[in-house]
């Protein structure tokens, strides 16, 4: 490790931007974002499945509700939705002699709160459609068999589901993934705060901001061969038999 280093520092020895300091900083910035946009995903994620079953319920005390947060999380910008809980939990009356001011003071923990109810209304919104789109035939057999609903769920639909969503999933990801650069409006060093800092001290907005744009285009491609990997896994049924 240290011969890298060296070697790094070598290499960086001519370049008065990119030294191995601002480095250090855009490596910082990498992990905080990979971390906000893992836990928001993995959090929405657990939150939308649940969610999308009881979306298309035919009782409107539990559809109504979810339909409504849904509707208002994906109507409304995503920044407006982190200034309202960033700034908002400060006017909650008590809060700050409670024990969970310790955690939310923090501006990492609002902007996963922020980022996990976006994320789990727009992926609700994909798997109940998924959900929706189960092929008659599949319930039918199932209940042939005389599976209940909580097996045939848990077996035949939301297995089924999440293949027909993996696509749109993706997109969900690899927006979330764009969506976190707005992070750093609440003092958050992520990939584009990090871009910040370095334009802000050499004043080279050009090398800041494209490097940045180039470790989120790197991202954003490591993201699409994944699921694209396991689109060809998991619906490798659904191709043409050759010969």
């Amino acid at each position: 490790m240290e011969a890298l280093m060296n070697w790094l520092e070598t290499q960086l020895a001519d370049n008065s931007i990119f030294t191995l300091q601002t480095l250090g900083f855009y490596g910082e910035g990498l992990v905080t974002t990979v971390q906000l946009v893992f836990l928001s995903l993995i959090i929405g994620l657990v939150m939308a499945v649940p969610l999308a079953i009881g979306r298309g319920s035919k009782h409107r005390w539990i559809s109504l509700p979810i339909f409504l947060y849904c509707y208002v999380f994906r109507g409304t910008p995503l920044l407006v939705q982190l200034y309202l809980i960033y700034y908002g939990v400060v006017f909650v009356e008590g809060i700050q002699e409670t024990w969970l001011w310790v955690i939310l003071e923090k501006p990492f923990v609002p902007a996963l709160i922020a980022f996990t109810l976006n994320t789990a209304a727009y992926t609700t919104e994909i798997f109940r459609g998924a959900i929706k789109s189960t092929a008659r035939g599949e319930i039918e057999a199932a209940r042939a068999y005389g599976m209940s609903r909580g097996l045939m769920l848990r077996r035949i639909v939301l297995p089924s589901a999440f293949r027909r969503a993996l696509p749109a999933y993706g997109n969900e990801v690899i927006f979330m993934l764009h969506a976190s650069a707005i992070a750093s409006v609440v003092t958050i060093m992520d990939l584009t705060g990090a871009a910040r800092f370095v334009y802000a001290r050499y004043y080279a907005p050009f090398e800041a901001f494209l490097f940045v744009a180039a470790i989120y285009l790197c991202l954003t491609f490591a993201i699409l061969y994944l699921f694209r990997y396991l689109e060809r896994r998991l619906l490798a049924h659904l191709k043409p038999a050759s010969g």
